[in-house]
């Protein structure tokens, strides 16, 4: 569960990043 938790938190931040870029 932890292992899945971190990479669901990193596709969000990566997520975040692209909206930032694109927007």
């Amino acid at each position: 569960m932890i292992f899945q938790d971190m990479v669901l938190m990193m596709v969000s931040s990566l997520v975040l990043i692209i909206s930032v870029l694109v927007g």
